[in-house]
């Protein structure tokens, strides 16, 4: 009888990760993975900023409001009316000056939303710091001597499975995205975005944060 609950949770687990699979796709080598239901996300150095964007496409608002970011004194997330779709822009602008200021040490490590290890981390774990605006609750903003990344939480209709893929820019690898199904309570589900602060992207932004 056990071995018959074992062997059907573990079909459950494997047909959840057939079905998170299948709502992603890869165009090519050294492309991103499309994500259904989500436009992004797009990772953009502006000036002094760190730019993620994405359009959730199944939530309409009907108007926006820009969040200040806990700890982080000049970064902010900001939720619209997209422009060009009915879906809803999430923006994030992290300042460099608040990254290469020394504030990691201000930060408690912490796992995703509801406790499980962060996927691609050895210690499952990242400092961060955790906070809920309208319509995205249990956002975390993470912040790592080599990694940085975000979790934004939303309803992917998987339970259960997390997969992860590498993410690219400009044709290089800068990091991990996972897509991260509702967990045993069937809450806490997401896109997870981690960025290798060790590669050229982290020469990028420290030549630009010289002056601080």
């Amino acid at each position: 009888m056990n071995a018959f609950i074992n062997a059907r949770k573990y079909s459950l687990v494997f047909l959840s990760l057939l079905g998170l699979l299948s709502f992603t796709s890869c165009k090519s080598d050294n492309s991103n993975i499309e994500i259904e239901g989500i436009d992004g996300p797009n990772v953009q150095l502006l000036e002094d900023n760190i730019m993620i964007s994405m359009v959730v496409e199944n939530m309409t608002l009907q108007g926006g409001l820009r969040y200040n970011i806990p700890k982080y004194p000049t970064s902010y997330i900001e939720i619209s009316p997209d422009l060009q779709s009915e879906g809803t822009l999430l923006s994030v602008s992290i300042s460099l000056d608040d990254v290469f200021h020394d504030r990691v040490g201000d930060l408690d490590p912490q796992r995703l939303p509801g406790g499980r290890a962060l996927p691609g981390v050895s210690a499952g774990e990242l400092p961060a710091v955790a906070f809920s605006i309208k319509n995205f609750h249990n956002m975390s903003l993470y912040v790592g001597p080599e990694v940085f990344g975000i979790f934004v939480p939303a309803d992917l209709g998987i339970d259960g499975a997390i997969a992860t893929f590498s993410y690219y820019m400009g044709g290089e690898k800068a990091g991990n995205i996972s897509v991260v199904g509702n967990d045993q309570d069937g809450e806490n589900g997401g896109v997870l975005l981690l960025l290798n602060m060790d590669l050229k992207l982290k020469k990028k932004l420290m030549k630009r944060a010289k002056r601080y």
